[in-house]
């Protein structure tokens, strides 16, 4: 009888073990950085491109986790950003988006590269935007919201940390 209760116990661990191993063999690991090619393909049409989505998103309020126009925060602006105009899924925080693609050196940056920055603020001290060309980045910065700004002032060349091409 007691063997009996084991058998029971240890036909319902297996059951529940295959279970598990099948359900989570089903499931998606939510976004990658992959497109059809794997990248970010480069044409001319880049800087147009990140110019209008600029055009469009202006004035949009920055918000803590917002992923939209009535309020965005600077990973959900680069995942929309990427997912609209390039067809790119990527992670949905920037320190996940940080780990994504490969280390660019900073005199070697393209249109559509991430950029990177150590500010001290929000849940991990981390922001992120897009760069456009001739030190100009595009991001959504926490005071100005959805704008433009230069690697080469003062405060972000003081606070970069890396860029990543997808």
């Amino acid at each position: 009888m007691v063997f009996y209760k084991h058998r029971k116990f240890l036909f319902l661990g297996v059951v529940c073990c295959y279970l598990v191993l099948f359900l989570t063999g089903c499931s998606t690991s939510g976004y990658h950085s992959e497109s059809r090619n794997g990248h970010l393909n480069r044409s001319s049409s880049t800087i147009p491109n990140l110019i209008k989505q600029y055009n469009s998103w202006k004035g949009t309020r920055y918000q803590l986790g917002g992923m939209s126009k009535r309020g965005v925060d600077c990973s959900g602006f680069t995942l929309v950003t990427f997912r609209d105009l390039f067809g790119l899924r990527i992670a949905r925080t920037t320190v996940a988006q940080s780990k994504q693609g490969f280390y660019i050196p900073k005199h070697n940056l393209q249109a559509g590269d991430l950029v990177f920055f150590k500010t001290g603020r929000g849940p991990f001290g981390n922001h992120v935007g897009i760069y456009v060309k001739n030190g100009v980045f595009l991001h959504a910065s926490s005071k100005k919201g959805v704008t433009y700004s230069n690697l080469n002032s003062p405060y972000w060349k003081k606070v970069y940390w890396q860029a990543r091409r997808l």
